[in-house]
């Protein structure tokens, strides 16, 4: 039987060119999976449950998308395990970041709305308007609010990002990854971390200086002098 061998104008003739096409090929898989290991090597021993994260002071939680003004499912996920840690005294504060880039769209509001609804008082919430995006949220807890040690939380998919971001920030993290269906969105997000690991890595390597940064905040520093409620 005659061999059939493909042939195209982009493919090189000779065995030489073929081999270098071929290795030029795994080097660039390689180059690609640089960022995702290190993601996975940062925060390989910093991810924790719900039920055995260390007590810390502060909990972060990043937006991630409004349905009809109200968090998303995959959101309310996230302020849910930030409520359950707060409710069983492993925090003490949750800094809610996302975007508030124009006026009818409002994460964090609509974060600590649904944080107070479940238990979370008022004044232990602080809202970062200007969390963009995983790089932003983690540069402004640090330089903005002072924070140098938080609980992340976020959906598994997210964390280990999240926590390493944090980390190049310079904000000791540990990672929460909470449950989520594994719907269209999930499979989308985890899509979706395969290129952000890259923009990641940038961000870790050469520091940029969020979209806006501002003057320095003190609502953390307020809202952990408030101290609990009696009862709690």
């Amino acid at each position: 039987m005659r061999r059939v061998t493909l042939r195209g104008p982009w493919l090189p003739r000779t065995r030489r060119g073929q081999r270098r096409l071929v290795q030029a090929v795994m080097a660039g898989c390689v180059l690609a999976l640089l960022p995702a290991t290190w993601m996975y090597a940062v925060a390989g021993d910093r991810l924790r449950t719900a039920a055995d994260v260390p007590r810390t002071e502060v909990a972060v939680v990043f937006g991630a998308g409004l349905w009809d003004g109200e968090p998303s499912p995959y959101l309310a996920h996230r302020l849910d395990a930030a409520a359950r840690l707060y409710r069983e005294g492993r925090v003490e504060v949750v800094l809610v970041t996302g975007d508030n880039s124009r006026e009818d769209y409002d994460e964090p509001d609509a974060m600590r709305g649904y944080l107070t609804r479940h238990g979370v008082p008022d004044r232990r919430i602080v809202s970062d308007y200007a969390g963009f995006d995983t790089w932003d949220s983690c540069v402004r807890a640090k330089k903005i609010f002072g924070v140098d040690e938080a609980v992340l939380i976020s959906q598994g998919f997210h964390i280990r990002r999240a926590v390493a971001l944090c980390e190049a920030a310079g904000v000791a993290s540990y990672g929460v990854g909470v449950d989520a269906v594994h719907d269209a969105t999930w499979y989308y997000g985890g899509a979706r971390e395969i290129l952000a690991a890259g923009k990641a890595a940038l961000d870790a390597a050469f520091r940029p200086d969020p979209r806006f940064l501002g003057p320095r905040e003190p609502g953390v520093e307020r809202a952990l002098a408030t101290g609990r409620d009696p009862l709690r």
